[in-house]
């Protein structure tokens, strides 16, 4: 499954359509930013306990994806394009850091 495919069978899921309410958005973006969330506390537990829970790590990354994919489908982005626009700008801020 590409990323495509998967932002679009999550916005079956997560009941996005082509005109997302406020609320839906609300919804998706809340929704990631407590996911996030999740991953920090378990990035925060390994520098408290110097151990970290990875299965429980990835599991967490897996509910970031579906809610950044969901929250692209519902503003009718394509996964794939806006990783492309954010390599492409990761390699200019290199460029510029390295020209400096």
């Amino acid at each position: 499954m590409t990323i495509d495919e998967y932002a679009a069978w999550a916005a079956t899921i997560a009941k996005v359509d082509e005109h997302p309410t406020n609320e839906r958005l609300s919804y998706l973006g809340l929704g990631l930013a407590g996911e996030a969330g999740e991953v920090a506390e378990h990035i925060k537990k390994l520098l408290r306990d110097d151990w970290l829970d990875k299965a429980g790590l990835v599991e967490e990354l897996g509910d970031v994806v579906y809610y950044w994919a969901c929250l692209c489908a519902a503003t009718g982005q394509q996964p794939s394009a806006l990783l492309d626009a954010s390599a492409a700008k990761i390699r200019r801020r290199i460029s510029e850091a390295a020209s400096r």
